[in-house]
């Protein structure tokens, strides 16, 4: 047979060269006419199949019934690969020519690898995971897999709680280092909480700005708790804990034990990103101009860290972070600091649930302390509003802006219009509601969120009829799948946001609410509803997995775009064609589970589509 079979393709890449090879010698190929049945339901089939080139359909045997559609490098038919029978027919719908191999090959390849069997595993999670482990002994760098370990963390200095400043000074001298930890609290069980972390700067300022003795004991200017990170944990969790913290170095707990420390430059020798230095920019930006310096750059840094292999889920996090700091930085910059106490800025949408990578559209909101008169307040959020563009998040088209009155509002006035939109109960209403459920709050006191959300949650909780109402858009939009199960090519690709983002995002938000889940975390939503039995472990692991996939090649082609393109937001329609056979395959999968979870959505809250 030719020897023109890839076998770096999903699944194929899983076997060693000796099974590689013999998977060659037994390979055949054939040759079908448009037309023609290549597997009758009920048959016997006796090979898997491989498209070379070509297209066939899978339907019922009358045909009234269609199930899928195969082309390029799709396979066919697996499952009666283990059952020794076809369910269904497969005709050709063009000429197409066909790879084959023969059952007792596949079958007894799949019993001496289980890493090629895992492929055909029907979980999604298990799937998706052998497609990232493939991109990862591709462009994987060192360090994402690198964990905090004994040979990478530096032993603690601890001290006395009523050791002298003085002394704590000498000592951290001649141990040449700048940071010591004393016990402040005996009784708690976890290290972070029984230690607290005295700096050089803490006894520098202690010294010089506090006027304390240096007999003043150490345990006085101590931090507690502390920052920590568990021993084996990947270092860039690490890198994470530091930039969302704002902090230079961490605890290591080994259980409820001290096992060292780890600090910024430590971190920083051993990774090739520089995320903390930019967290660093930001916090020292003194002007608009600084600050924009330090935004223009994370762009750069999402490329690295994604073209490195990544975890989605850490990019998120860390990226969330990194925004959440930009924002901030920004409000103190432009909100006099008199007024900072006093109002809290929020963000909203999937920047409010941590799930935005790159920079988009502005969404966002103020809510003022009950009482206060503040004239000047529309003119400076107008002036935060601008310099967020300025920083490179564009305005919201809606108008979702802190430079919209509507969307400044009073503790008080937010709770009315919490009430109002619950007693209208429209759609327009219940869409206001889905903003507020996934505020975050960022900057400022940031306490003033929890009376609204609290009325919020008061108010939809356990609320069928409005939940009815409120889950509704979760089902407007078409999920991108043929008649044949196959995805929708149309001219410019799926829209992945409507098809497959948001009927997750909106579903999981409706069933938070309705169970009282108070994360805005997409994934952690799914976490808790797992926990609590609203959702089954396949359910919410495969709606989990259909997300990330769905966000992850979304971002991949987002950063194949002009940055200026994806900015307008014309990043959601995937470019079929720039997909392997493996991801057009996962996707296909993904958004079946997307269909899936769309119908029971239906039926728990008793909708029609």
């Amino acid at each position: 047979m030719p020897d023109t079979f890839n076998t770096s393709l999903i699944p194929f890449d899983r076997l060693d060269g000796s099974q590689q090879n013999a998977l060659l010698k037994a390979l055949d190929v054939a040759y079908f006419r448009s037309g023609e049945v290549i597997i009758r339901a009920g048959d016997p089939c006796q090979s898997l199949h491989i498209i070379i080139k070509g297209s066939v359909e899978e339907t019922s045997a009358d045909r009234q019934e269609h199930f899928a559609h195969y082309t390029t490098d799709d396979l066919f038919d697996v499952r009666a690969q283990f059952s020794g029978h076809s369910r269904h027919q497969y005709r050709a719908t063009e000429d197409t020519l066909c790879y084959l191999l023969p059952q007792e090959h596949f079958t007894a390849l799949c019993r001496h690898n289980p890493a090629f069997a895992a492929y055909f595993n029907s979980d999604l999670a298990t799937r998706q995971q052998l497609l990232e482990q493939a991109h990862q002994q591709q462009n994987l760098a060192e360090f994402i897999l690198t964990r905090v370990r004994q040979d990478n963390i530096q032993p603690c200095l601890i001290l006395p709680a009523d050791t002298d400043l003085r002394t704590a000074t000498e000592q951290m001298r001649q141990r040449n280092c700048d940071a010591a930890f004393t016990l402040v609290d005996d009784t708690a069980e976890q290290a972070e909480h029984r230690f607290g972390i005295v700096t050089r700067t803490d006894l520098l300022h202690a010294v010089m700005l506090d006027n304390l003795t240096g007999d003043t004991a150490v345990g006085q200017i101590a931090t507690s708790p502390v920052i920590s990170i568990e021993l084996g944990a990947y270092l860039f969790k690490a890198m994470i804990t530091m930039t969302r913290h704002k902090v230079k170095r961490v605890l290591v707990t080994q259980g409820n034990d001290i096992a060292g420390m780890l600090d910024m430059t430590q971190v920083l020798s051993l990774f090739s990103t520089h995320s903390h230095v930019l967290a660093l920019r930001i916090a020292r930006a003194t002007r608009i101009e600084e600050l924009a310096l330090a935004a223009a750059s994370q762009r750069a840094l999402v490329e690295t860290l994604f073209n490195n292999g990544i975890h989605t889920r850490f990019l998120m996090e860390l990226i969330a972070s990194i925004n959440e700091q930009i924002i901030e930085k920004a409000f103190q910059l432009v909100v006099p600091e008199q007024w900072q106490p006093l109002c809290c800025l929020l963000v909203l949408g999937s920047e409010g649930r941590g799930e935005q990578i790159l920079k988009t559209d502005q969404d966002n909101a103020l809510i003022l302390a009950d009482g206060v008169d503040w004239p000047e307040c529309r003119a400076v959020m107008a002036q935060l509003s601008d310099t967020l563009c300025q920083l490179g998040y564009p305005p919201c088209p809606g108008r979702v802006m802190v430079n919209n009155p509507d969307w400044v509002q009073s503790v008080s006035g937010w709770q009315r219009t919490v009430q109002t939109c619950c007693d209208k109960g429209d759609e327009t209403a219940m869409m206001t509601l889905a903003i507020l459920a996934d505020a975050q709050a960022v900057a400022g006191h940031r306490q003033l969120l929890t009376p609204v959300k609290s009325r919020l949650y008061q108010r939809l909780s356990s609320q069928e009829l409005l939940l009815a109402t409120f889950a509704r858009p979760a089902l407007r939009f078409s999920v991108p799948l043929t008649l044949f199960g196959q995805i929708k090519r149309g001219k410019s690709g799926p829209d992945i946001k409507r098809g497959g983002i948001f009927p997750i995002v909106h579903g999981i938000r409706t069933l938070a609410l309705e169970h009282n889940v108070t994360d805005t975390n997409t994934f952690r939503r799914l976490a808790v509803l797992e926990q609590r039995q609203v959702l089954e472990p396949s359910t919410a692991s495969n709606l989990s997995e259909a997300l990330k996939l769905f966000i992850r090649l979304r971002l991949r082609q987002q950063l194949s775009l002009p940055a200026d393109t994806v900015s307008a937001g014309q990043h959601h329609l995937l470019d079929l064609a720039s997909l392997s056979r493996a991801e057009r395959d996962l996707l296909r999968h993904s958004l079946h589970v997307v269909k899936k979870f769309k119908e029971w959505l239906s039926y728990h809250y008793q909708l029609r589509d």
